[in-house]
């Protein structure tokens, strides 16, 4: 297999670049950023293509820049997959409920059922991992028709049980942040109450609410046991938009011995 220094030397090759070239054009880019960080000496260019040496994170940008390659599949070519990002965030637990930062690129792939029995019904519930014919890698470019701009994502703490148990802890949750106005009435029932997710001063929440003049009152559900809380508003707490969908694991077993 082909080592990654290998692949760098190749590029440059294509290009017809010598080592002088690479170093003069990487002052540049160090001028331009006024940070020495990202110059590529000619010693250092040939230990990173004979050596097996790690560029830095700046020379790396360097040399991604003068060879026109994306920076992402270089990363790639040292073990480090950025697709995998999430993936690999997710199997961290974190107590704190939070948002995340993640965007939607469209860089890597992911796995997608490709083909679907044409006999499923999907108006009736479906175990439909049975129901998949073939599985494929799709590239997440061509997921970008979906219209997910007006939408964030957060993940909610392993140990949040603020809306137990409409939304477990270590729920993904999916925020409209065009919805931002907090609406005190017009529901019926709990499912139909707006949830929405918050930052204060402390950190995230994500809860019902109720706006009284400058006091936001964050409510949460009555059988997670949780205090409701009381901040200023807007001087002390915003309303970054509206659960709008929610993806949860259903381990009650685990989480009963977690809740003491």
């Amino acid at each position: 297999m082909e080592e990654a220094g290998q692949k760098l030397k190749r590029a440059r090759e294509r290009l017809n670049l010598r080592y002088r070239d690479v170093e003069d054009a990487s002052n540049q880019i160090a001028t331009r950023h006024n940070n020495d960080e990202f110059v590529i000496a000619l010693s250092r260019l040939s230990d990173i293509e004979n050596k097996g040496t790690v560029p830095t994170i700046y020379r790396l940008y360097s040399l991604c820049t003068i060879y026109r390659l994306d920076i992402n599949e270089v990363l790639d070519w040292y073990g480090v997959n950025v697709s995998t990002l999430a993936a690999d965030s997710a199997a961290i637990e974190l107590q704190r409920t939070h948002l995340i930062g993640f965007g939607a690129n469209g860089f890597g792939e992911t796995q997608m059922p490709l083909s679907l029995d044409p006999g499923i019904d999907l108006r009736r519930t479906t175990f439909l991992s049975r129901m998949i014919q073939r599985w494929g890698k799709l590239p997440l470019a061509l997921l970008n028709t979906v219209d997910i701009k007006n939408f964030r994502y957060a993940f909610i703490g392993s140990e949040d049980w603020t809306m137990y148990p409409l939304i477990q802890p270590g729920s993904l949750v999916l925020i409209d942040d065009t919805h931002r106005k907090v609406v005190n009435t017009g529901w019926a029932n709990e499912y139909e109450r707006p949830i929405y997710f918050f930052e204060h001063r402390k950190g995230f929440a994500c809860a019902w609410c109720t706006l009284q003049e400058n006091q936001l009152v964050l409510q949460p559900h009555p059988a997670s046991m949780c205090y409701p809380e009381i901040f200023s508003y807007p001087n002390d707490i915003d309303v970054l938009g509206q659960v709008v969908g929610v993806a949860m694991r259903l381990d009650q077993g685990k989480r009963r011995r977690n809740r003491t």
